[in-house]
């Protein structure tokens, strides 16, 4: 099963960036004998419009170009703060059940300033939260790929996490 890391906007060549890439390049080493087919950043850009002041309507323009970038067949799990509230080993469980039952794509759904649209949050498998707290998106990414990276090696049975 490959993983991404999918996120709405382009963050460039940024050390928060940089780190995030290299979790994502330490998952995909550690979870290709697990049957993890590698890790990737998907940056999604919507279409250059005029950005509205509906909210709704803007969350709709970036759901789209998330569908679009994705392509099909793809299992999601959002970032939201509504979402579950788990430890790295629950997240490793349910990566673990998600490739035993014949996932091929995992998208961990990172969207814009304004959130998710709620169709796209309704679709996925499930909904993942970092705490009550409002994160900068680099750092979201940061972290995300970071327990990425941690729920392989957990399966892994590497020492790398600590309960």
């Amino acid at each position: 099963m490959k993983l991404v890391l999918a996120a709405v906007g382009k963050l460039g060549n940024t050390p928060e960036n940089n780190l995030t890439r290299d979790y994502l390049g330490r998952a995909a080493q550690a979870g290709r004998p697990l049957g993890f087919g590698g890790a990737e950043l998907l940056e999604i850009e919507p279409k250059k419009t005029a950005r509205s002041q509906d909210v709704a309507l803007n969350k709709a323009r970036e759901a789209e170009a998330i569908v679009a970038a994705l392509g099909e067949g793809v299992c999601l799990i959002t970032c939201d703060e509504r979402g579950d509230l788990l430890t790295s080993r629950q997240i490793a469980q349910r990566f673990d059940k998600l490739k035993d039952s014949g996932e091929r794509k995992l998208a961990l759904l990172i969207g814009g300033a304004d959130g998710l649209d709620p169709e796209l949050v309704r679709s996925a498998r499930f909904s993942l939260a970092f705490g009550p707290q409002t994160w900068p998106h680099a750092l979201v990414r940061l972290m995300l790929a970071e327990q990425m990276y941690r729920a392989v090696t957990i399966l892994a049975g590497s020492p790398y996490h600590r309960d």
